[in-house]
């Protein structure tokens, strides 16, 4: 019966010569077994750490995206908490199944777009797009705070982008910013102003049906919905109102406020 004593053969194999093929290929594929037990080992040790420093990178990035926008930092600080991103699936107010990296490539898909008709489009968009990243801030306790959503729409002079932050009751509003716009400069363009954004903090954005309300008043806010209109910049007033108003509806973030008053969020 041949000798199976794997310290024999061992001892056997270490005996060849130097130049042995057999001993050149046994050795070689020794190193590299065990050279791959370590590294493999390695992984699953560092997998957890490389994943939290991604996850800590992400989130420092999302960080310094939000801070860069005007009156969002100081927002943020006073409701505290973690913030997060996730693209959200418009039409059904879920979660989808796209990363926020990927949302840029899905969007050039024109499939991923819904067109709108006339009476649906009161934010001159033409089509909207199926996802949207928004930013979700959560507390301490874990529980919803802030929903920071895009927002965008056709102004006076060009389109007009921002912002909209609103309390985890959905209607409250917590603030808005304004990220782009190219609106007559002393008039419409003092959508930007802090002095005119800051009225919206704690104004109401929907009604107890859930419906919008939101609005910029032709003068001087009447109503917990309103803002005070802006002199000699109907058009921009009156954009910024229809943008409100679609993102806040059915056919913009309705969906996805509606989950978060379900407590899905």
């Amino acid at each position: 019966m041949a000798n199976l004593n794997p310290f024999a053969a061992w001892r056997r194999l270490l005996a060849l010569p130097n130049e042995s093929r057999t001993k050149t290929v046994a050795i070689a594929f020794l190193v590299s077994a065990i050279c791959a037990l370590f590294v493999s080992g390695a992984t699953v040790v560092l997998r957890p750490i490389q994943t939290a420093n991604r996850a800590a990178e992400q989130q420092a990035r999302l960080e310094t995206l939000i801070a860069g926008i005007p009156g969002m930092s100081d927002l943020l600080a006073q409701s505290g908490g973690t913030l997060s991103t996730v693209v959200i699936d418009l039409t059904k107010g879920a979660v989808a199944e796209i990363a926020p990296a990927d949302l840029t490539t899905a969007l050039q898909d024109s499939s991923n777009w819904t067109g709108l008709t006339a009476a649906q489009d009161t934010a001159g968009l033409g089509q909207r797009p199926n996802f949207a990243q928004v930013y979700f801030l959560r507390g301490p306790d874990g529980n919803l705070s802030l929903a920071l959503l895009p927002i965008t729409g056709d102004g006076y002079n060009g389109p007009i982008d921002a912002i909209l932050a609103l309390r985890a009751d959905t209607q409250t509003i917590a603030g808005l910013a304004i990220t782009n716009q190219s609106e007559t400069p002393g008039l419409g363009a003092r959508i930007e102003e802090p002095a005119w954004l800051s009225q919206f903090g704690g104004k109401t954005a929907l009604d107890a049906s859930g419906a919008p309300r939101f609005a910029v008043a032709k003068g001087t806010a009447g109503s917990e919905y309103e803002v005070d209109g802006i002199t000699g910049a109907t058009r921009t007033s009156n954009a910024i109102t229809r943008i409100m108003r679609f993102w806040l509806g059915d056919d913009g973030y309705g969906p996805l406020l509606a989950a978060i008053r379900r407590g899905a969020f």
